[in-house]
């Protein structure tokens, strides 16, 4: 049986065609391969879909996360508060920094970060003798956090609030476009996002002129008025400027493709409800998503089970997260916010996403809900 991507670049590929080799082709003829004329285009064109003053591309969404944190001066005795149910990158940069994370719990519906965990990270920080200076809410899914209440309780402390978009990058909530959200916004253009690369690339969004001018320095090894004038720490940040034409081209099509996205996301929802061991996933009011993952909650039945049972019908799944990273290795003597995460916990334990992209035919995605159906009944009869 012909396995089903879970992710499928080649189709998006054919789409475009002619398009991206001519991009390409450009960048080849012009060799301007670092810092070229693409990437200030794509600069200039993301940040008027976001609607924001300012859009700084860079070499991956980890390192966008690094000179936001970099660039609001994050260090040793310094507390910024991480979601735990989330990818690692967040955590990484802070701890790199030599600044101290404290994980965060997560809304059991939305999967984002819980914005009544903010007053328990903050009291955890100043226990533990450090000065909590800001927030990473991580967008998971495709779905803004709860911008609203995170920016209020960050107000409330005195925090910076800084939106790690990696997976909303072209989502609104209330009005308000992911990148116009808290100090600064960090995007991500891996291969598996919505808006992708065919490498690594990320950006990041500011409506602080100053400070754009800071993170811009040190995309550059922090460089002043050339290169070999460095006036601040900085990183190799540069996003290369083939991705840069590649993002060019997507981007034509994204708005598309997101609507494609949906209406794949809404037919499974349509036709997985009802079920008593499937949760699917919810977009809140006022929202809405990108659907970057599809990402169901398991309800008494076996996960390794049920993943097994989709896999011999040739249909992929994917565990994002598979454990919280309060409870990783590198991170689990970090604060955590009132002692214990008890829905990043159960989250971790209880989620599985389904293939995600725009071009699902009909028939491929009758084959995926069929067999996610009949997984869901097996197990569910095992467990009983």
């Amino acid at each position: 049986m012909k396995s089903i991507p879970f992710i499928d670049l080649a189709a998006q590929r054919s789409r475009l065609g002619s398009r991206l080799d001519a991009a390409i082709a450009k960048v080849l003829d012009h060799g301007a391969f670092v810092m070229g004329p693409e990437v200030n285009l794509l600069e200039e064109k993301i940040a008027e879909h976001c609607g924001v003053p300012n859009a700084i591309a860079c070499s991956s969404g980890t390192d966008a996360i690094l000179l936001a944190l970099m660039a609001l001066d994050v260090g040793p005795g310094d507390a910024v508060l991480v979601p735990s149910f989330s990818f690692v990158a967040p955590a990484e940069m802070v701890a790199l920094l030599g600044a101290t994370p404290v994980f965060l719990d997560a809304l059991e519906q939305s999967f984002n970060l819980d914005p009544l965990s903010i007053a328990l990270g903050v009291a955890e920080a100043r226990s533990a003798d450090l000065s909590p200076v800001g927030v990473i809410a991580v967008d998971l899914f495709g779905q803004a956090s709860d911008c609203e209440a995170i920016e209020a309780a960050a107000e409330q402390f005195g925090l910076w609030l800084v939106c790690d978009s990696a997976q909303s990058f072209g989502a609104e909530r209330r009005g308000r476009k992911v990148g116009t959200v808290g100090k600064i916004t960090t995007t991500s253009f891996y291969p598996a996002k919505p808006l992708s690369c065919y490498g690594d690339g990320g950006a990041l969004f500011t409506g602080d002129r100053e400070l754009a001018a800071r993170i811009r320095s040190m995309v550059v090894h922090g460089m002043g008025e050339n290169r070999y004038d460095n006036v601040r720490i900085g990183i190799n940040g540069r996003l290369d400027t083939i991705q840069a034409a590649i993002l060019i081209e997507k981007l034509g099509i994204f708005e598309e493709e997101l609507a494609l996205r949906n209406e794949i996301a809404a037919s499974y929802s349509a036709r997985l409800a009802g079920s008593n061991t499937l949760a699917t996933p919810v977009v809140e009011n006022g929202a809405t998503s990108t659907w970057a993952q599809y990402t169901l909650r398991l309800n008494g039945i076996d996960r390794d089970e049920f993943r097994a049972s989709l896999q011999a019908c040739g249909v992929p799944s994917a565990i994002h997260y598979p454990a919280p990273l309060h409870r990783q290795p590198a991170y689990r003597d970090y604060p955590v916010a009132g002692g214990e995460l008890p829905v990043s916990e159960r989250l971790s334990r209880a989620v599985v996403s389904l293939p995600m992209h725009p071009y699902i035919d009909p028939i491929v995605l009758d084959r995926i809900v069929g067999a996610v159906v009949s997984s869901a009944e097996a197990c569910g009869s095992q467990a009983r």
